[in-house]
């Protein structure tokens, strides 16, 4: 698997000293920021105390917005009872042709959640789109590893709409699930190349054709071979993951897992 190659220059330091001085202007900006200001919850705006580690979330809105485990379909992330073994595919996957090969879901997209992925939406939720991408590692590192991505590819946005709402939140997640599956994400592999009406706004049955063909791998990429993890905000009926899964596995990717931070109820297992 190949991607396009930077040109930047390094610089004339030595690797040491260039990790050393990453290191004390990390920890020293870190360091400062918390005695100005002290970091609190994103959710509930609470004292997280002096070391809180990275996850800006405290353990009580990390317990009422997450549920411990995702029981569900394998393929789609439909939620079944807890007590019902996790199904390769459901009867939803089957009709509909899903073409990811599986999906890694933080919540269910209702109460909290919702409130907090509704949030993400506006110009000032980039903070807590990353802190719900550090929750999303931090809950489901497991069903992650498991998949051993090549690469993170996050859901584009067409340019118009990224240039009236200023950022794309799949762009924000995307790097901290690769960070910490010491991966790379490509940003630009995936190029939206219609502005296709908002999938919310659709019957579950307009959905599917809306998003089609409304994605092209760049020129430049070679993805053959690669298992790709695709990371997506929301998935109701699963019609963007798919197709972008199907534009992928078009240009010769061998697997695709789709991680996403809510799953929406009335399509899949659950029905």
């Amino acid at each position: 698997m190949t991607t396009p190659t930077s040109n930047s220059k390094t610089g004339m330091l030595g690797p040491a000293v260039r990790r050393v001085k990453r290191w004390t202007a990390a920890t020293g900006s870190r360091f400062a920021l918390n005695l100005l200001f002290p970091p609190r919850c994103a959710r509930c705006d609470a004292d997280l105390g002096e070391r809180p580690g990275r996850l800006l979330l405290c353990r009580a809105c990390r317990e009422a917005i997450v549920p411990e485990a995702w029981s569900g379909c394998l393929r789609c992330g439909a939620s079944v009872p807890a007590e019902l073994p996790p199904r390769p595919s459901c009867g939803w996957c089957k009709a509909m042709r899903l073409a990811m090969d599986r999906t890694v879901v933080l919540g269910a997209y209702q109460e909290d959640l919702r409130e907090l992925v509704l949030r993400l939406k506006r110009f000032s939720g980039e903070s807590l789109a990353t802190v719900l991408g550090q929750v999303l590692w931090h809950c489901r590192k497991g069903p992650l590893r498991e998949f051993r991505p090549d690469v993170v590819v996050p859901v584009p946005m067409h340019w118009t709409r990224r240039l009236a709402r200023g950022v794309n939140n799949p762009d924000i997640v995307a790097p901290e699930l690769a960070q910490r599956l010491g991966v790379p994400v490509e940003s630009g592999a995936l190029r939206r190349i219609r502005n296709t009406l908002p999938q919310a706004n659709l019957p579950p049955s307009k959905r599917f054709r809306n998003v089609r063909n409304a994605f092209r791998v760049r020129a430049g990429y070679d993805l053959r071979g690669a298992r790709v993890l695709v990371v997506d905000d929301i998935l109701t009926t699963g019609a963007t993951a798919s197709e972008a899964a199907r534009v992928l596995k078009g240009a010769g990717v061998a697997m695709v897992a789709v991680a996403v931070l809510a799953r929406a109820e009335g399509t899949g297992a659950t029905r």
